[in-house]
C-alpha cells in the first residue's frame, strides 16, 4: 500500500494534487499544531473539504497535543484512518475505542525513540501502527534505518497473531529506502517528496509500489 503525503503537495491545489495520485491506497494528511511538533500545517476544516474532493481514503496523522480531545472530530469528518501519537495521548485505549465508534480505523504512531515493547498492550486495541522513520514535524528528512528493528519486531507479532494491525512507515521513504522497509515487513508506505516532487506523481507512486512488491 502506498499513501502519498500531501505535506509535499501544493496546498493551493489539493483537489488536483489528490487527483494526480488516483491509484493511491490512502492519502496521508499530516496535521501539526506547532506544539507537539515545531511546525504548523492544516487542520479539520481542510480535511473536511478534502474529503469532499476525493474518494481516496484519508489517512490522518495527528501530530498534536491533546488528541483525546480533537481526534474524534477527524473520524466524524470521514477520515478512514486516524492516527494519534502514543507520546501525546492521555488514554490511548479509550481513544481507540472512541475513534472506532466514530467510524474510523484507529492508528497509533511511535516516534523513533519510543520502543515497541512499551506499547504492545495498547496496540492490541489499534488497527494501524505508524512507525516514524524521522523525527515528526517536517518533511524531507533522511530515513532512520535503525527503526526497522521496531518494524521487524512488530511484523513478528502480527505474523504470530499477537497483534492484528497494518504496519505503516512514515519518513524518508523513496526509491532508495522503500525496499529495505518492505523487507522488514512494512505494509503501507507514506511517501511525500518522492511522489509529489516527481514530474508525474501517479507514475512515481506506481514505481514505488512495484519496488515494495518485489522486496516483499
Amino acid at each position: 500500500m502506498i499513501a502519498p503525503s500531501i505535506l509535499s503537495a501544493d496546498f493551493a491545489r489539493l483537489a488536483d494534487e489528490a487527483a494526480a495520485v488516483a491509484t493511491a491506497d490512502w492519502l496521508h494528511v499530516d496535521v501539526m499544531d506547532a506544539h507537539f511538533v515545531p511546525n504548523l500545517t492544516i487542520g479539520l476544516p481542510v480535511v473536511k473539504s478534502l474529503r469532499k474532493a476525493t474518494d481516496i481514503p484519508l489517512d490522518c496523522h495527528l501530530m498534536i497535543e491533546d488528541p483525546d480531545r480533537w481526534a474524534v472530530g477527524y473520524a466524524e469528518a470521514g477520515a478512514y484512518n486516524v492516527t494519534v501519537h502514543v507520546e501525546a495521548a492521555n488514554d490511548p485505549v479509550r481513544l481507540a475505542k472512541d475513534l472506532r465508534a466514530a467510524g474510523a480505523k484507529a492508528g497509533l504512531s511511535l516516534k523513533p525513540g519510543t520502543t515497541l515493547e512499551s506499547c504492545v498492550d495498547v496496540l492490541k486495541h489499534y488497527d494501524t501502527l505508524l512507525v516514524m522513520s524521522v523525527e515528526p514535524g517536517f518533511g524531507g528528512q533522511s530515513f532512520m534505518a535503525e527503526v526497522l528493528d521496531k518494524v521487524r519486531a512488530a511484523r513478528r507479532m502480527v505474523d504470530t497473531g499477537h497483534l492484528k494491525l497494518v504496519i505503516e512507515i512514515d519518513g524518508g521513504i523513496n526509491a532508495d529506502t522503500i525496499e529495505q522497509a518492505a523487507e522488514a515487513g512494512v505494509d503501507c508506505f507514506v511517501a511525500g517528496s518522492a511522489v509529489y516532487d516527481a514530474a508525474d506523481p501517479g507514475a512515481a507512486l506506481e514505481r514505488l509500489r512495484a519496488q515494495a512488491t518485489r522486496a516483499r
